[in-house]
């Protein structure tokens, strides 16, 4: 089997490349937008099993996907990662994904669609998160986030190895396997390519529309005197003495301190 290619893009195919899938007979290599390896995963199909290993450490086992004919079950053996089973319902038309084994609670559905495949989240009846559009001519699987018309999240480009393979329920859990994020990458935002930079002119600077682009004015102590003084004097003991009034005015006085006539008064 030739090796095949799979190039991951940010957005459309005209995105910037994130990420690629070495996709070969023994399993599926996943390497980042520099070409370093990240997840590897490794094929047994006497067993049908899918073993995801340790990129460095290649004789630990991450986690190992059992696939049978009700669906695929997903071992952990990470502290702190659930467990998950995808099965088969509606006579292999929807997968559905169970948080914390067989008997967990659902978590999200995948229905295989005319016009490609939807993800649902929050159980059964949850809205769109994203659908999986599969091109007619069977190079590309474009993301879209929350419906057929939504943003494209990402778009996968397939050399020398047909998309229309995983459009199929036994073969598009595999393809969830590898495709998934994995861990350190939900959080990489990629930057949109400006416009004029696509037509080969002078690329943007991502800077807000919002930022304030006059002189700004040095306030540092190192500020010449000449200049118009528009700070805010303060006196560090400007209110020292009121303060000090207010307390003395609040203090008991003593009888050495109250005057004869006044204290003849109050007999």
């Amino acid at each position: 089997m030739t090796e095949g290619i799979i190039t991951e893009h940010a957005g459309t195919r005209e995105g910037q490349v994130i990420r690629y899938y070495q996709y070969g007979r023994d399993g599926v290599r996943v390497l980042d937008s520099r070409k370093n390896l990240k997840r590897l995963y490794i094929f047994d199909p006497a067993s049908d099993i899918v073993t995801e290993r340790d990129p460095i450490q290649r004789d630990t086992v991450l986690r190992r996907f059992l696939f049978d004919q009700y669906g695929m079950l997903e071992e952990t053996f990470s502290f702190g990662m659930r467990p998950r089973s995808f099965r088969y319902e509606s006579g292999g038309r929807q997968i559905v994904v169970r948080e914390g084994g067989q008997y967990g609670a659902v978590g999200k559905t995948f229905t295989f669609e005319p016009e490609g495949i939807s993800e649902t989240a929050w159980g059964r009846h949850g809205e769109i998160e994203r659908v999986y559009i599969f091109s007619p001519s069977g190079d590309s699987v474009t993301f879209r986030a929350g419906g057929w018309y939504g943003t494209p999240e990402r778009t996968l480009m397939f050399d020398r190895i047909d998309a229309g393979i995983f459009w199929k329920p036994e073969a598009f859990l595999q393809f969830l396997v590898f495709t998934e994020r994995g861990a350190g990458e939900a959080d990489i935002v990629v930057p949109s390519v400006p416009e004029n930079a696509r037509r080969g002119g002078e690329p943007l600077m991502g800077k807000s529309r919002f930022a304030f682009t006059g002189i700004r004015h040095d306030t540092s102590a190192s500020r010449p005197a000449d200049d118009e003084d528009t700070r805010i004097d303060f006196i560090p003991y400007g209110d020292a003495e009121q303060q000090k009034k207010r307390r003395e005015e609040r203090r008991p006085k003593k009888s050495s301190e109250i005057p004869y006539e006044e204290r003849k008064r109050g007999r």
